[in-house]
């Protein structure tokens, strides 16, 4: 067992020692205020909500009404209220609770080749219970292929739900095309925003989206344990919980409470991981230092920071090794339509040796193996080995990559 100060010591050298490049995983360093919010909270008057009748319990409630609000900016939900933004614990949790509660004996769904298990674990429990599915096939980059969508529609089509984009080779999907298709064909459509939230403007009205689910701990740089769905009435009414209990509200029956958010929001929510969540939103709204853009001028800042380091990895790694002997790339080979996330392959090298050696000899903390997409891989021809994943945040300097860039040619034999 690590003690306190143990785990202090690793994590102060972890600071200044390490060199973090696994943002697509989580988050690293947190915006500036989450920290200290979620101590403030918890060492002074850690109260509960909806059950205290008291003003520290108000005064928290109020907070978690403002991190409503502050998610419907984000998004653009300007025909949502509060109400429609229901708190879970990650955007696996609120996938679970779409998927599961929409779904009936008969349905269909169409998703993309490059889905998470967030996605497709769900999907595949659902089978057994009579529910379908069908891939839109993908490319070799990743892109997808809409124009075949309508050709794997049936009667019982109900949803499209996919990823925005690919969290093992960065590329992103065409959200306003299929928003479109989904328009045309009278489909529901669910957007999972893991890999883009707090990172890439997300407009709910524009791309037709009936719920968009979000984590708080990746691109928006608050805490781990955090996440949810905003979601509209009409499809709200349509879900049966997966979840049930106490709310605080309606306590004289025993039935699910019918209005939103309690509908969704049994039992004491996770109040520090929300305000660690209001605190990161309050960080990235007051960095576009814009009131009538909100988050949009912080957020083209961070992608531009984001898309340099990305082009800047991309081809240094192709200038080290033009013909991908050593190192190969996967996926795209330039930052049109994709996010922060580079994999790779070391031909020469086990890849999981790699990512040891990244850490232990430089410091470098990566990701390995299938990255919890085994379609993706298939897609991408890297099933069943995987790849070396490298993603990069707005605190992530060139100087960092050319320090794993070095590591990388030493470590396969190349030369820096």
């Amino acid at each position: 067992m690590f003690s306190n100060i143990i785990l202090g010591e690793f994590f102060m050298n972890m600071n200044t020692n390490k060199i973090y490049l696994d943002q697509a995983s989580t988050s690293f360093p947190k915006a500036p205020s989450v920290a200290k919010t979620v101590y403030d909270y918890l060492s002074g008057s850690a109260v509960n909500v909806n059950r205290g009748g008291y003003l520290a319990a108000y005064s928290v409630e109020e907070q978690i009404f403002e991190t409503r609000e502050q998610l419907l900016r984000l998004f653009h939900f300007s025909s949502g209220k509060g109400k429609n933004v229901i708190f879970t614990e990650n955007i696996t949790t609120s996938l679970n609770v779409l998927l599961k509660g929409l779904l009936k004996p008969g349905d269909h769904v169409l998703v993309t080749a490059m889905e998470h298990n967030a996605v497709m674990r769900p999907l595949v429990q659902l089978t057994k219970n009579g529910v379908s599915f069908d891939r839109i096939p993908c490319d070799s980059e990743g892109n997808l292929l809409l124009e075949k969508a309508s050709a794997l529609l049936r009667p019982s089509t109900r949803l499209v739900v996919c990823l925005h984009a690919s969290n093992v080779c960065g590329t992103i999907m065409p959200v306003q095309e299929i928003g479109n298709f989904c328009q045309e064909h009278g489909l529901l459509f669910i957007l999972d925003t893991a890999q883009t939230a707090g990172t890439i403007d997300i407009d709910m009205e524009k791309l037709h989206l009936d719920a968009l689910a979000f984590t708080g701990h990746k691109g928006l740089r608050g805490p781990q344990g955090i996440g949810g769905f905003l979601i509209r009435n009409e499809l709200a009414a349509q879900i049966e919980p997966l979840l049930s209990g106490g709310t605080g509200s309606a306590s004289h029956s025993e039935e699910v409470p019918a209005f939103l958010p309690d509908r969704f929001e049994p039992g004491t929510p996770n109040i520090p991981g929300i305000l660690g969540l209001h605190a990161a939103l309050s960080d990235l709204e007051k960095a576009s230092g814009n009131p009538e853009n909100s988050y949009q001028v912080s957020m083209e800042s961070i992608f531009a920071h984001e898309m340099m380091l990305t082009r800047y990895f991309i081809e240094h790694i192709l200038e080290l090794d033009t013909d991908g002997k050593f190192i190969k790339v996967i996926g795209k080979k330039n930052t049109d339509n994709r996010c922060a996330v580079v994999s790779v392959q070391t031909p020469q090298m086990d890849m999981a040796q790699a990512a040891y050696e990244l850490d232990d000899r430089y410091g470098i903390m990566t990701r390995v193996g299938l990255h919890c997409a085994p379609n993706a891989h298939r897609t991408l021809g890297t099933y069943p080995e995987g790849t070396l994943r490298f993603s990069f945040g707005p605190e992530t300097t060139s100087q960092e990559l050319d320090t794993a860039l070095h590591a990388l040619a030493a470590l396969t034999g190349l030369k820096s």
